[in-house]
């Protein structure tokens, strides 16, 4: 758009908005090869004609950097075209809660999340990395997002990387190294302040769960559970959410957490919850989920769980320590009921599992009396 075809272009923009009166406009630059300052003066003129801003969307790098140094990029919302990639013969190398990991090349992985409207989630994820990466966790921060199959994704550069996971698949007699650095890196993470307000409480997001899941619950256990919980004081530690050796990779032999986009803060049991749920409950009442989802044997899956709750807590004793697992084990069957009536899983083991763990919910509560510092 420039001076030769910008009144045209003014004339047919301006008629939309007229005949398109009361619904929210919003431009599609995917084919927007330049725009001179014609254009946009056009584009003020159709924000005062609307009366407010409004998205323009798929913009190139190019239109963008044009928009961005004359302030547009302040006066509307604008949305970059991203880059198309293939997924096709990746190695899918992780699947979680929001969505894929794939692995592109040696050295780059694509995190392809599920809903088709996960910019904000990518976008938060990449703020959430930066802030503990400043904070001194090692992490890996998205470099740019792509699409495919109508599907956005997160792009990091992980150089000759594996996860945990696929480490102690490939060797089994490194389980016991592995189970120790990742207890490192745990306290690593742990030991790390975030400012106050910068990250949810993850103590207010299980008061969330108790809240959604005690219909579940008989009122005596929902409310004890709700109480030990509204205990615990503010706390500003990282929390990373979902901590499990598929979720921290070995890189240049370098461990790196990634997955940020459940960076919470709070006391470490809100993370060490998840070993349990990943290793432990939900097996319980699914054989061969372990091997189905992690690639490991189920015996290996409770060496992690054992072992690196072990390691964290080195200094305790066998009494201590079988104390601190039923703490550990009573948050996280808080959160694995709410995955589990969230349809988190499989459709056909629902009742079996709300009903096991509600039964386990009950029992633990019965014999935890605090869930203060472990």
């Amino acid at each position: 758009i420039d001076s030769g075809n910008a009144h045209d272009w003014e004339e047919k923009l301006l008629a939309l908005l007229n005949e398109n009166e009361g619904k929210e406009p919003f431009i599609d630059a995917a084919s927007l090869e330049y725009i001179s300052s014609a254009g946009l003066r056009i584009l003020m003129k159709l924000r005062k004609q609307y009366g407010d801003s409004f998205d323009i969307c798929d913009v190139s790098p190019e239109i963008y950097e044009i928009l961005e140094t004359t302030g547009f990029t302040d006066m509307f919302n604008v949305k970059k075209k991203y880059r198309e990639i293939s997924l096709d013969g990746c190695e899918v190398i992780g699947t979680g809660f929001y969505g894929t990991v794939y692995r592109i090349d040696q050295d780059t992985i694509v995190k392809m999340y599920e809903s088709p409207d996960a910019i904000p989630m990518i976008e938060n994820e990449k703020r959430m990395a930066k802030m503990a990466f400043v904070k001194g966790i090692p992490t890996a921060i998205s470099f740019d997002i792509v699409k495919a199959d109508g599907k956005y994704g997160s792009v990091f550069e992980l150089i000759k990387s594996k996860s945990f996971n696929d480490i102690i698949i490939a060797d089994e007699n490194r389980l016991d190294e592995m189970e120790k650095a990742f207890a490192d890196l745990a306290k690593t993470v742990h030991d790390t302040l975030m400012d106050p307000g910068s990250l949810p409480l993850a103590r207010d997001i299980f008061i969330g769960y108790i809240d959604e899941i005690k219909k579940y619950l008989d009122p005596e256990t929902a409310n004890k559970c709700r109480e030990m919980l509204t205990a615990l004081p503010d706390d500003y530690h990282v929390v990373h959410g979902d901590f499990h050796m598929k979720n921290v990779m070995m890189s240049d032999d370098e461990p790196l957490l990634i997955d940020m986009d459940t960076l919470s803060t709070g006391q470490a049991i809100f993370d060490l919850q998840a070993l349990y749920v990943t290793y432990k409950a939900y097996a319980e009442d699914e054989p061969g989920n372990s091997e189905q989802f992690l690639g490991i044997s189920q015996e290996m899956a409770d060496h992690i769980w054992e072992n690196v709750v072990k390691y964290y807590f080195a200094d305790a004793d066998a009494d201590r320590l079988e104390a601190i697992r039923d703490k550990i084990k009573l948050v996280a069957y808080i959160r694995f009921l709410y995955l589990v009536t969230s349809d988190v899983g499989r459709p056909d083991l629902k009742d079996l599992r709300i009903e096991h763990t509600a039964a386990h919910i009950k029992e633990l509560a019965g014999k935890v009396t605090s869930l203060e510092r472990i």
